[in-house]
């Protein structure tokens, strides 16, 4: 049993992340063990889990929560996963061993269908959990798409980088605020990121038809961020009582 200097158990969320960066150093030890792990990728790895876990933590005391909930425990098992996906890419780059990033990639994905149906069954959805969520999946585009990057050119990156350009221009321009209503197309597409990046990083497909994938699916995701940042543009014309304009630029 852990005690702290003054005598007393460390909270649950202490010890949740302690277990957790526990469990992410183990999944760093196996990668060693078998496809082989330098000190860049153990310090990508072990930071990714350390940086997690302090945000993570911070984010669930300010909204009042003693510990993690059932879905916040699998978004937790994605991070690990993700974490040893970042540390293969940063260990080795064009270098890494694409089978065991791609065995590690899959179940990260399955499990990102996973968190929201337990959230909801549990009812334990929280706005803190759904961005964890979020960015969590941003995180595993951006790490898959500097790695397929190797074997196409740089411009894969744009894929990872644009959920974090949209992020920025929320912080900078206040009509992108406003809470974008549910879409099946936006999180098909997202899907369909992680999707086309795993099977280019697999290097199974030929390289033609591989770059293809990819470029196809960069286009759905400019065509859903386009969409989106149109629709909050439009609805914040429509409350400041504009006339909401067509794409060609005349008033309806």
């Amino acid at each position: 049993m852990l005690i702290t200097q003054d005598g007393r158990r460390p909270d649950a969320l202490i010890r949740q992340a302690l277990t957790g960066t526990a469990a992410q150093l183990a999944l760093l030890a196996l990668l060693g063990s078998t496809v082989g792990l330098g000190a860049v990728g153990w310090l990508a790895g072990t930071a990714a889990a350390v940086t997690v876990w302090a945000v993570l933590i911070r984010a669930l005391r300010r909204s009042g929560a003693l510990s993690l909930g059932p879905a916040d425990r699998v978004t937790v098992a994605r991070a690990t996963l993700i974490g040893g996906v970042l540390a293969l890419v940063a260990d080795s780059g064009p270098h890494s061993a694409p089978l065991a990033l791609v065995a590690l990639s899959v179940p990260a994905l399955v499990l990102d269908a996973v968190d929201g149906k337990v959230a909801r069954r549990t009812e334990t959805a929280s706005a803190v959990g759904a961005r964890f969520d979020m960015e969590i999946d941003a995180l595993l585009i951006l790490v898959l798409s500097v790695f397929v990057s190797t074997f196409y050119g740089v411009w894969v990156l744009a894929i990872g980088a644009m959920r974090y350009a949209f992020a920025a221009l929320e912080l900078t321009l206040p009509w992108m605020q406003a809470p974008l209503p549910p879409s099946f197309a936006r999180k098909a597409v997202a899907a369909a990121q992680g999707i086309a990046l795993v099977l280019a990083a697999s290097t199974l497909l030929p390289n033609p038809f591989g770059a293809a994938v990819v470029g196809l699916s960069l286009a759905l995701l400019v065509w859903s961020f386009g969409r989106d940042t149109i629709w909050l543009w439009q609805s914040s014309r429509s409350q400041l009582g504009l006339p909401r304009l067509r794409l060609g630029g005349t008033g309806e």
